[in-house]
């Protein structure tokens, strides 16, 4: 099972994806066919849990598009449950040192590197056994990406980005934003310009840097900075805007609640 994604990473190609927080199965296999480089299963801010996740990678398992998985936090166990239902990448938020990065790369390796539980001959990850060397390669093909979102994170980003085990640094402006005193407001000048820093440092180092970004003028700038990876949208904002459009078309009197500027 070789992780195209991570190879794609370490080749220096850039992957456009999608933020995916319907938390559905069927909504996510619809998102797989459009042609998306991947697909990020959000479980920090969607009701997506670990029995979604796997309806979710079952669903999109025939298109090319390659699953991210990201948990609530992270934590160890629900680490390994991941990669157990087969995840090959994962997407860690809130990182704000060298030792959380450590932490998480051991929570990927199977001992001796690490402290992942070993029972993935049981799970999907292995197809049941029927993979039988996966214990010997899960590692090689296992992408682990780390998000610096805050200030005291950017603050370690040669250390966290220079960790060994970690491929990539993916930059969450919304709460980079509002952790720079712009709330809601991921656009500021000074957040762009920490951003953009962070992306040159990031390359510098050898990793992969990545980001999220709904506007499309800012979103190009970021990959034509440097960025590897960059969702360019979220299937809940393309819903609502495009509900919204259509209600404006057939009732341009309707009474609406203001979306405003995104927080992405």
């Amino acid at each position: 099972m070789k992780n195209g994604f991570k190879a794609k990473l370490l080749a220096g190609e850039v992957q456009i994806g999608l933020w995916l927080a319907l938390a559905d199965p069927y909504s996510a296999e619809l998102c797989a066919g459009a042609g998306l480089d991947w697909l990020l299963l959000d479980g920090e801010h969607s009701p997506v849990d670990l029995r979604t996740m796997l309806a979710q990678l079952q669903a999109v398992a025939p298109y090319p598009a390659h699953p991210i998985l990201r948990p609530p936090v992270g934590d160890p166990v629900l680490i390994k449950q991941m990669l157990d239902i087969g995840a090959q990448t994962l997407l860690i938020p809130m990182i704000e040192s060298a030792e959380q990065a450590v932490a998480m790369v051991q929570a990927t390796r199977y001992p001796p590197l690490g402290i992942r539980g070993v029972g993935a001959g049981i799970a999907r990850a292995s197809r049941w056994g029927r993979i039988a060397d996966y214990a010997e390669t899960a590692t090689a093909e296992t992408c682990l990406l780390l998000q610096v979102e805050n200030v005291a994170g950017l603050e370690q980003l040669d250390a966290i980005t220079a960790t060994e085990g970690v491929d990539g640094i993916f930059l969450g402006a919304a709460d980079l934003s509002a952790s720079m005193g712009h709330l809601g407001d991921p656009g500021h000048p000074a957040v762009r310009a920490a951003i953009f820093a962070a992306i040159k440092r990031i390359r510098e180092l050898g990793k992969a840097p990545g980001i999220l970004s709904t506007n499309e003028a800012e979103a190009r700038g970021y990959i034509e900075a440097g960025c590897l990876f960059a969702a360019v949208g979220v299937d809940t904002l393309l819903l609502q805007q495009a509900t919204e459009a259509l209600t404006r078309r057939f009732k341009p009197d309707a009474a609406t609640t203001p979306s405003g500027r995104s927080p992405y």
